[in-house]
């Protein structure tokens, strides 16, 4: 089933132009696809520009990057996939709230689409998902983003915020179910 999203900036105040994160995420048979739409005037952003290489990198957060959260349900494991609009990606494996980090090397790369007009950033992801969570599970589904204007500050985007301080790895965040 087909799910729709959109995401809240942590504090309103913070966000400097007209802007809107939605999309949708669906579970398939063996695959998880995800689609984030972020609308508004871009110009306004600083946005990764397309890298050739399209690979694992570290830190992406730290730049405009969308960010996807999966938890078996009733576990305390759980993944985190970072997706910038340049086209590099990582994912990593977490044993519990912040603890245990490690570089998920189930997969080798992460193919993804970036399509960009001056009011629309489109960003699509389908994925194997079976290969790290098996298909009789339940999964409990985090979305997120950071998005970074042009004066350098960052807006945390996600579908609810429970805590003082933008924290996308709780589990109160997990509130999509496929």
């Amino acid at each position: 089933m087909e799910r729709p999203f959109s995401l809240k900036p942590f504090r309103q105040e913070d966000i400097s132009g007209d802007f809107n994160v939605a999309g949708k995420i669906v579970r398939h048979i063996g695959a998880l696809t995800i689609q984030y739409e972020l609308y508004g005037p871009l110009k306004e952003l600083i946005i990764p520009l397309p890298s050739n290489r399209h690979e694992r990198t570290d830190r992406l957060w730290e730049e405009t990057c969308f960010e996807l959260f999966l938890k078996i349900n009733k576990t305390d494991n759980y993944w985190e996939f970072n997706l910038s609009p340049s086209g590099d990606w990582n994912i990593y494996r977490f044993k519990a709230y912040r603890d245990g980090m490690q570089e998920e090397k189930t997969f080798i790369n992460l193919p993804f689409r970036v399509q960009k007009d001056p009011e629309i950033l489109r960003l699509s992801l389908e994925f194997n998902v079976d290969k790290i969570i098996p298909p009789d599970q339940a999964i409990n589904v985090a979305i997120c983003a950071a998005i970074k204007d042009i004066s350098g500050r960052t807006t945390y985007w996600a579908l609810d915020h429970q805590s003082k301080r933008p924290d996308f790895h709780r589990k109160d965040g997990f509130i999509i179910n496929l």
